[in-house]
């Protein structure tokens, strides 16, 4: 499974829920994050798309108009992130579930 990782300034906000919408890119696994919250910038949000290839790479061209690709290691960082809240939401909803 591929996946790319963009920062979009708030500012873009319009624009990248339009791109977000895309038939392609709709069907693909999307998480978009205030990026303070991860230790970014105030003013932008992360987004994740992970999925198949080709949507994936249509998913780039759509975002490059509207933000910038995290490269290279803090692309690969943020995307750890991404995966580690994954893997916390699902264990707390699993001990949710087990209790009692």
């Amino acid at each position: 499974m591929s996946y790319t990782i963009f920062s979009v300034l708030t500012t873009k906000r319009a624009e990248l829920d339009t791109v977000l919408k895309d038939d392609l890119v709709s069907r693909q696994s999307q998480k978009v994050r205030v990026a303070s919250a991860m230790g970014g910038p105030a003013d932008a949000v992360y987004v994740l798309i992970e999925g198949a290839e080709g949507a994936v790479h249509r998913s780039e061209e759509l975002l490059s108009a509207v933000g910038t690709r995290l490269p290279g290691a803090e692309g690969e960082a943020l995307y750890r992130r991404f995966k580690d809240e994954d893997e916390a939401a699902s264990a707390g909803m699993g001990l949710f579930f087990t209790e009692g």
